[in-house]
């Protein structure tokens, strides 16, 4: 695997408060991190309390997604919070973008190939990490200028195996595996050269969110950081 992955992996990232929309920064903030929690928030009361829980067990960073109401004011909240790096989730529209950057996203990740969705983000200078399942959406994501990618549902699709076939042609790309990423297998994908991060939800599960569970969201999500050290 090229000497890309390498470098990012090594990269301590620099601090969340630099420039607005820098790329190379979110990228090598997520690659320090190697894990990044996919945070569904029903209440955005409890954002706050959420982005303390991940500083934490060790992470800085987390998309959260736009499948409830309140997902602008819950990035808004945790946005705010000094040291976190906040991403919007399941952007499908262009207007979900615009929301996610008016409440402070820094960057956006889909869960498939959106042109409309990346030209935005362009348009923005904002980081986007378009969902891949296949070469050819691989070979779009690199048509319109990215490296990065979400690889999604990553288990359903055949796991680290599938991305090794997917990685050997496309030498350039980093991966972010999403879905089906557990505490049984996020050793794997994070041992693997071409995968920049993974992202996962054990760490904040809806019932821990639900809950306010605050004490178990920072030990699963330290232990997910331990793991991620130990992959590398």
């Amino acid at each position: 695997m090229t000497d890309v992955h390498d470098a990012e992996r090594e990269s301590t990232g620099r601090e969340a408060d630099g420039g607005a929309h820098d790329g190379g920064d979110v990228v090598s903030v997520i690659g320090a991190g190697r894990i990044l929690p996919v945070v569904v928030l029903a209440d955005p009361a409890g954002a706050a309390p959420l982005a303390e829980a991940l500083l934490a067990g060790g992470l800085r960073t987390a998309e959260v997604t736009f499948r409830t109401p309140a997902a602008a004011d819950a990035i808004a909240a945790m946005a705010g919070h000094p040291g976190m790096l906040v991403g919007a989730g399941t952007v499908l529209t262009v207007e979900q973008v615009d929301r996610a950057v008016d409440a402070g996203a820094r960057f956006v990740v889909s869960p498939g190939f959106g042109p409309a969705v990346v030209r935005r983000c362009q348009e923005l200078d904002l980081p986007v990490f378009p969902g891949v399942s296949s070469a050819t959406e691989i070979q779009m994501a690199l048509d319109a200028g990215l490296d990065t990618v979400k690889f999604f549902p990553a288990e359903q699709l055949g796991g680290v195996g599938m991305v090794s076939a997917l990685a050997a042609p496309f030498r350039s790309v980093r991966f972010i595996p999403t879905g089906g990423v557990s505490p049984a297998n996020v050793a794997d994908y994070l041992a693997h050269p071409a995968v920049l991060a993974v992202g996962g939800t054990w760490m904040v599960a809806p019932r821990l969110l639900d809950a306010g569970d605050w004490a178990e969201v920072t030990r699963l999500t330290a232990a997910a950081v331990a793991a991620a050290r130990a992959a590398d």
